[in-house]
């Protein structure tokens, strides 16, 4: 999906992977008990520091904080957008 975002400095633009609906023992999630997914999609990079470039692209999946970023909302779709810092891996 395209955005027409371009994040600042060190900061990516993610899309939170949906919350799980049922448990692995097929136990359905009520909305009231589902966790913040801390798995997500980039769609947007910006450019880095000038010291340091940036090590995600647009494409990765990424696992960051349950309370990492700052939710944003574009075109009727949330996203997240934090420092690459806060992201912990590339799945």
């Amino acid at each position: 999906m395209k955005v027409n975002v371009k994040p600042l400095s060190d900061r990516v633009l993610i899309e939170p992977a949906p919350a799980e609906q049922k448990t692995t023992g097929g136990i359905i999630i009520p909305d009231t008990a589902k966790e913040k997914p801390q798995k997500g999609t980039v769609v947007a990079v910006g450019a880095g520091k000038k010291d340091e470039p940036m090590t995600v692209k647009v494409g990765d999946v990424v696992l960051y904080g349950k309370y990492s970023g700052t939710e944003i909302n574009i075109d009727g779709n949330d996203y997240l957008i934090m420092k690459e810092s806060d992201i912990f891996a590339i799945i």
